[in-house]
């Protein structure tokens, strides 16, 4: 099943779910950027939150907001009963401290899964175990190569997959390109995120049934969004970029969002 058809199934069933529900889930977005691929995210979440039937709302912020300013309005919708997920939207200004806003949003209402007390996980690795689960991919003592170790992607994907009984390999934009080819050789699944266009390509060999999951997001030359992966590698299945990771990253975040409302 290809990545938009799981996508839109699931939130049929989500819909289901919210119109079950004695009221709408609240989402709200934080955003202190003008950042253009920032607006692109939160436009596609206030999209699936109204396609599902939860109320999303978007409070924007100036860049210029100080960080005691976003900490207290923060802390405004910690306590606002009505709101039962709060997202502040990535990157943040530079004189304001990523660490802190993650810490500051309440375990209860973090849907993003960036708060170490919260119960959700991080939804880009949360949105590709429920993918390969759906596609049949058995993870029990299967070799898993992640390549890639952001707090955000990386590391909580190579946790993710353990806990799924998988043997993990967690490689980096250092790996020499002679040890990532003897992994990839090795590996029946293998999650790119570094960020690096075209990293992984036909100079590699893979099993004939390997998955991959690629979820790189790049500029190229032509203007259009490319990811880590070249297209149509020999192997059973690849994920697409565009429309491949981040719908499920933004499903998963629906997903989290009816979870903590159920709380």
């Amino acid at each position: 099943m290809e990545v938009r058809e799981f996508v839109a199934k699931r939130k049929l069933e989500l819909k289901e779910e919210v119109s079950s529900l004695s009221r709408k889930p609240k989402l709200v977005i934080i955003q202190v950027n003008d950042d253009p691929a920032s607006d692109a995210y939160i436009r596609g979440k206030l999209k699936d939150g109204a396609e599902i039937g939860a109320d999303c709302v978007l409070d924007k912020m100036d860049p210029s907001t100080s960080e005691e300013t976003l900490l207290s309005r923060i802390e405004e919708y910690n306590q606002d009963p009505a709101v039962d997920g709060l997202i502040v939207q990535l990157p943040l200004p530079k004189h304001i401290s990523e660490d802190k806003v993650k810490l500051a949003v309440s375990p209860k209402k973090d849907v993003d899964g960036f708060h170490p007390l919260g119960k959700q996980n991080p939804c880009t690795p949360k949105g590709i175990i429920e993918y390969l689960d759906a596609e049949g991919f058995s993870f029990v003592g299967k070799n898993a190569v992640v390549i890639g170790r952001s707090n955000i992607v990386g590391k909580p994907m190579a946790k993710m997959l353990l806990a799924k009984h998988c043997n993990v390999t967690q490689l980096h934009s250092r790996t020499s390109k002679e040890d990532m080819a003897f992994y990839l050789a090795h590996a029946d699944l293998i999650v790119v995120a570094v960020g690096r266009l075209g990293l992984i390509d036909n100079t590699f060999t893979f099993k004939k049934d390997a998955f991959i999951v690629d979820v790189g997001t790049n500029r190229g030359e032509d203007g259009k969004l490319h990811g880590d992966c070249v297209p149509s590698l020999p192997v059973k299945l690849q994920t697409p970029v565009p429309g491949g990771v981040g719908l499920l990253t933004r499903l998963a975040l629906m997903e989290n969002l009816l979870e903590v409302t159920h709380k």
